[in-house]
């Protein structure tokens, strides 16, 4: 990233797009697109690419289908958090296409398994879990012909990744990443705040000294796990370039930034002078 004084994040978009293309275009034969790149928020990537660092060459997206199993007979997705990927003529592989990505998301995704269905030409639903699928859920999830459908059921969090890893392998194995083009784009909004599980409090998401969006306010008014940081990625292909933040250059704030993740006012003045 840039040091950049009284500068805002708008300020540093504006520079990085200037130059970036120019030096892609400069060193690469490969098409590049001018700025300015896409803005994707971090919880929205999170949803639709179950990644912060999203390959945009890659055509599928994550879809959420929790709401159409909540009265289901499927135990394996009774209370769960229910994700999905639509394969667009997905249906045209064989059952070992689809036992192979079972096996890929038990082996290398830690995933309990990965349900699946596709439909033919008339739109008759086969195999898998087809025989779970009522006509409403089958509408709820706009069902096309040909198509395939796979499905995560988890942990909320446990979901959104290992839908992720599914959607960057299907990409592969279908041989559907646009080829010859860097899609760039910036990740931001990243939440000021996690929650920590394990220790049963608030800890700092990524940059605690990155400038709370809303400043004091959101700090004094707010719920920590809504409030958003200045903070941001380039990310290119799958890659992160560039990561950044607008530094919080004001003591006050700072003090009540960290005092939210349970530090006093005296470990701010001795751990960060």
């Amino acid at each position: 990233d840039m040091e950049m004084s009284f500068a805002t994040q708008e300020d540093v978009f504006k520079v990085i797009e200037n130059v970036i293309p120019k030096v892609f275009k400069e060193h690469t034969d490969w098409k590049d697109p001018e700025g300015p790149f896409v803005r994707i928020p971090y919880k929205e990537a999170m949803e639709k690419y179950g990644i912060d660092k999203p390959d945009l060459r890659n055509p599928l997206i994550i879809n959420d289908a929790t709401t159409f199993f909540k009265n289901t007979e499927f135990n394996a997705f009774k209370d769960k958090t229910v994700k999905f990927i639509k394969v667009p003529n997905g249906a045209l592989q064989g059952r070992k296409f689809f036992d192979s990505m079972g096996e890929f998301a038990v082996n290398e995704c830690e995933a309990k398994g990965l349900a699946w269905f596709k439909s033919d030409e008339q739109n008759n639903l086969i195999g898998g879990i087809s025989k779970f699928i009522t006509d409403e859920i089958k509408s709820g999830l706009d069902v096309k012909p040909n198509d395939a459908y796979f499905f995560i059921a988890d942990e909320f969090h446990k979901a959104q990744k290992i839908a992720g890893l599914v959607r960057i392998e299907l990409g592969k194995r279908l041989d559907i990443i646009e080829k010859n083009i860097y899609k760039f784009c910036w990740i931001n909004d990243f939440p000021m705040y996690e929650y920590n599980e394990d220790e049963q409090k608030i800890d700092f998401n990524h940059n605690p000294f990155s400038m709370p969006q809303g400043g004091m306010d959101a700090l004094n008014n707010k719920d920590p796990l809504e409030i958003l940081a200045y903070q941001y990625d380039l990310v290119c292909n799958g890659y992160e370039l560039a990561s950044g933040a607008v530094r919080n250059h004001n003591p006050e704030i700072m003090v009540k930034a960290f005092e939210i993740a349970g530090y006093t006012e005296d470990d701010v003045k001795k751990k960060f002078g």
